[in-house]
């Protein structure tokens, strides 16, 4: 059985500063590489001598993560605009009392930028989820159904929630009432067995950020 892990990539500079995260060039805190250190320790230890290829988003936060997890599995890290969070447009650069105040269509209760519809924009010139459900189509495609290796992707919340989805062959309309939300240094694994059968085994397991896991 193939083995595809996601991790969300640790704690950074926008979870701290108050501003969007999106497109924008934030580093990993120093919390947050001991975070990422800890992840690649417990992952190693328990897929010990298991080859991996390590897919990341090119941002700094998802970058800095992924070569810190590689470290353990001697890998060195592919990185993708593909795995990019979602581009909210104008609100890059932005705080987020900014964001809360700019929206252009309804969001979901508890967020900034989640857009009810999986059509709608929140801001001008940004991604819907629609846009974002293209883009990690032909991820997939190109990637992850012509590769047989165990694979391990470093992205971020908004973008890996949209990967679940196509992972368990959702159609793109059940994203109007429903999600798969992560939060920070979360780990998932997906998993394909020799029938093609699709299972998210974990979802957004907080324990691998532990030392001595």
């Amino acid at each position: 059985m193939r083995n595809i892990i996601t991790i969300q990539h640790t704690q950074s500079e926008q979870h701290i500063n108050k501003m969007v995260g999106s497109l924008g060039s934030w580093n990993l805190t120093e919390f947050g590489i001991k975070q990422a250190h800890s992840i690649g320790k417990n992952l190693a230890n328990e897929y010990k001598n298991q080859k991996f290829v390590i897919y990341s988003s090119d941002l700094p936060r998802a970058k800095q993560t992924a070569e810190i997890v590689s470290e353990y599995f001697n890998a060195t890290p592919i990185f993708t605009t593909a795995l990019r969070e979602f581009d909210l447009g104008e609100a890059n650069g932005k705080s987020k009392e900014w964001a809360r105040n700019n929206r252009q269509c309804p969001v979901w209760q508890g967020t900034i930028d989640w857009a009810k519809s999986v059509y709608d924009k929140p801001f001008i010139g940004a991604e819907s989820k629609a846009d974002v459900w293209d883009r990690l189509s032909k991820f997939m495609t190109d990637t992850l159904t012509e590769i047989d290796e165990n694979i391990i992707i470093v992205s971020h919340d908004g973008t890996l929630s949209i990967l679940y989805a196509l992972w368990l062959g959702m159609d793109i309309e059940m994203l109007n009432k429903c999600n798969l939300s992560g939060k920070t240094g979360g780990v998932s694994v997906l998993q394909e067995d020799d029938d093609g059968n699709r299972v998210i085994s974990r979802l957004n397991d907080m324990s691998y950020m532990k030392e001595g896991l």
